[in-house]
């Protein structure tokens, strides 16, 4: 019998995938939202921004100078870049998509690759293509595309650590969505997923509820659904309430490792909180970019962080 047959010669793949990545696909995989980060997915904000007459109609919070805006991203990259993370972008794009650079809401990344978005806004609609394309250049896998009736975004997700995620549903993220997103989690290894709904008015999870070390989440208080909070306690989190007189989205934070924290510039308060829970801080400023109704954690697709 040939090799081909399963014959003498025939060698069968043992490793399972996460082994097989590095050789096969590259370094890639995240399992938590804390653990040490190695590479991330950028868009810099292009044309698609230089035009925008009605802010309201593009999603954004108020008009943004749009060089600026581009100055200040970036800043971000520099800041990634200068402690050690590689910045990967998305290239390509359309002028009708002003929210492009919010690579966080199209994809969300898994021990086993990334679970691509399907935003619920018409306006947006069509920006996950060029995260796929990108992921695809640089040899990120592809676990699944949202798909059906679903709709999901990435900012509605959070992987509290190898065993635990939640998923939101809400504006931005439907049932059907969040039931596909539990689905391909469950299948790469999170054998608790706890579905959470969002309060009415609420965007995204990720603005109300961030985790920042292996112990350590910041909620928005009244906002952060019970449960959440319930679960993370359980878990032995401590969470800190955002303080209300700070405005500049203070809880959109990315931890570059456990306790070591990006944070948007502008909100002293949150900040003293953090550094008093045991944190170090980096600040960056982006108050023009964030007009466009997001921060740090909103630009940034996670493309390799070390398990927690």
């Amino acid at each position: 019998m040939r090799a081909g047959q399963g014959g003498t010669g025939w060698q069968s793949r043992r490793v399972n995938f996460v082994e097989d990545m590095p050789e096969v696909w590259g370094n890639w995989g995240v399992s938590s939202e804390y653990g040490k980060l190695h590479a991330v997915l950028l868009r810099r904000p292009g044309p698609e921004i230089d035009n925008v007459w009605d802010h309201d109609a593009a999603l954004w919070i108020e008009p943004m100078n749009s060089e600026l805006a581009r100055q200040q991203h970036d800043t971000l990259v520099e800041a990634y870049r200068s402690n050690g993370v590689t910045v990967h972008h998305v290239e390509n794009g359309r002028l009708d998509k002003p929210n492009a650079h919010f690579i966080r809401d199209l994809m969300l990344m898994t021990p086993e690759g990334a679970i691509i978005a399907r935003p619920a806004s018409r306006k947006r609609a069509g920006e996950e293509r060029f995260v796929a394309e990108a992921l695809g250049r640089i040899g990120v896998p592809i676990l699944m595309t949202i798909h059906g009736e679903g709709t999901f975004e990435g900012a509605d997700a959070a992987l509290v650590g190898p065993d635990l995620a939640f998923v939101a549903s809400g504006l931005r993220t439907n049932d059907a969505g969040a039931e596909q997103v539990e689905w391909a989690l469950r299948q790469v290894g999170y054998s608790k997923v706890v579905r959470l709904q969002l309060p009415y008015g609420t965007v995204h999870l990720d603005g109300i509820l961030s985790l920042l070390d292996r112990d350590l989440a910041i909620v928005r208080f009244r906002e952060t659904p019970l449960k959440a909070v319930h679960v993370l306690h359980e878990r032995g989190f401590r969470t800190i309430d955002r303080p209300p007189e700070d405005i500049h989205m203070p809880g959109n934070i990315v931890p570059l490792a456990p306790g070591h924290l990006l944070m948007p510039a502008g909100n002293p308060q949150t900040k003293a909180l953090l550094e008093e829970a045991g944190c170090t801080i980096i600040e960056v400023e982006l108050r023009e970019i964030q007009k466009s109704g997001g921060s740090i954690h909103c630009m940034t697709g996670f493309l390799k962080r070390d398990d927690p």
